[in-house]
């Protein structure tokens, strides 16, 4: 109930990305209803159904992707003062988004059964009708407990997903940074723990002014993520799969129309690997622009974007990388079929522009939480006189960076993945 409360009373752009949710769930939903309509229309050709759900998995793990990066922007399940004194802690906070989180991607499944239960023409309406309705399988009774299986996919990783995400470690964190400042620091003069005060007599001509007590430490600065070998690592043998695998022929309905040639189940093996493998070279990359911007004698522009970046790193490097990724392999398809016209079908189409609405939209979404995170950062340099020409040109600068490290990247990666395909 306190799920559905917060649900209904968030901000409108709060509710526009729980849409967005909702709407990713239902299209991947609608996939994976169409990969089970076409092995019931089709009962002699198992290794087909096989792909066409595989290939639903790229769908299915950008939901989710979104999923949890908009649960983690999501204000109504933040740690505030006085959530904890009512029992609402951490703990039941992660619940409570969990229980949100599954409520979007719930309902956007139940718009997925109810189109493709109209589409099969078993509720009242007019049925979708030609030659591209062999996934739908009208003939036959579909299911009802394959049906939901499937659809209760994305909405049980998607809740399972957010809860790790959004686990609580706040409290151990506070504690080795206690420990480390207590470990530390020196004991003031004239202090009970000093042994010298402890010894000396008292006496006017040992009274001394009282010192103020020592400042806490402060907080060092992040560590470079350490993704970068591994990535590359996973990059190439993504690369090196997507290469052997394109030698080999094409399975009977390897992709979502069955009409795409030349799209064996290995290729897609390839680019997921790659994409795993920029998604985990992401922060180390976005950290090294942000040193790259600060290197030769910065000034204080270059150096505050610098600094952002580098703090920003593990939070918008990840989504930066599949964004990398996803660009990359639709770079590459249209090189290999450049002045061709390839018969792409709609659960084609459809599951393409999920798997690049929810990248992008997902990277929006980690640059919202990037730009909430450094809000205190942000006012205290306005306290301070700075101009808000100044924020804007290091925010310009920062996405420029960006832009000029990850655009050849992606190229690069692109070229290396359509080198074996247009063989």
């Amino acid at each position: 109930m306190l799920a559905l409360r917060l649900a209904r009373g968030a901000h409108p752009l709060v509710q526009l990305r729980r849409l967005l949710v909702a709407a990713a769930s239902a299209g991947t939903g609608f996939l994976l209803l169409s990969a089970l309509g076409y092995a019931m229309a089709h009962p002699d050709a198992p290794t087909g159904a096989a792909l066409r759900l595989l290939w639903c998995l790229a769908p299915v793990a950008a939901s989710v992707h979104l999923a949890v990066a908009v649960a983690r922007t999501d204000p109504g399940t933040r740690p505030r003062p006085g959530l904890a004194a009512v029992g609402l802690g951490p703990g039941r906070l992660m619940a409570v988004s969990a229980v949100t989180t599954a409520l979007s991607t719930t309902l956007g499944s139940a718009l997925a059964l109810l189109v493709f239960l109209h589409l099969r023409g078993d509720l009242p309406g007019t049925p979708l009708d030609g030659a591209t309705t062999g996934f739908l399988a009208a003939d036959q009774p579909l299911p009802l407990p394959a049906a939901l299986t499937l659809l209760l996919l994305v909405p049980l990783a998607s809740s399972v997903a957010g809860a790790l995400a959004l686990r609580p470690r706040t409290a151990v964190r506070g504690a080795t940074a206690r420990r480390g400042a207590t470990a530390t620091r020196l004991p003031a003069a004239g202090s009970p723990a000093d042994p010298a005060s402890a010894t000396a007599p008292a006496g006017p001509d040992t009274d001394r002014p009282e010192l103020p007590p020592d400042p806490q430490p402060l907080a060092l600065p992040l560590p470079a993520p350490g993704g970068l070998p591994w990535g590359t690592a996973v990059v190439a043998a993504g690369l090196a799969v997507e290469s052997y695998a394109s030698r080999s022929g094409a399975a009977p309905g390897s992709d979502l129309t069955g009409r795409f040639a030349g799209s064996p189940a290995g290729v897609l093996a390839g680019w997921a690997l790659t994409a795993v493998g920029l998604a985990l070279a992401g922060p180390a990359v976005t950290h090294l622009c942000g040193w790259l911007l600060q290197a030769v004698r910065p000034g204080a522009l270059r150096l505050l974007a610098g600094r952002g970046l580098q703090e920003e790193a593990r939070r918008i490097g990840r989504p930066l990388g599949v964004v990398c990724a996803v660009a990359s392999g639709a770079y590459a398809m249209a090189t290999v079929y450049a002045g061709a016209r390839p018969s792409i079908g709609p659960l084609s189409t459809l599951g393409a522009l999920l798997v690049a609405g929810c990248a992008v939209a997902t990277l929006f979404t980690a640059a919202l939480e990037a730009k909430h995170a450094r809000a205190d950062t942000t006012a205290a340099l306005l306290r301070l006189g700075a101009p808000a020409s100044v924020l804007r040109s290091a925010a310009l600068l920062r996405a420029g960076a960006l832009l000029a490290v990850f655009g050849p990247l992606t190229w690069l990666v692109a070229e290396l993945a359509a080198m074996p395909l247009a063989r």
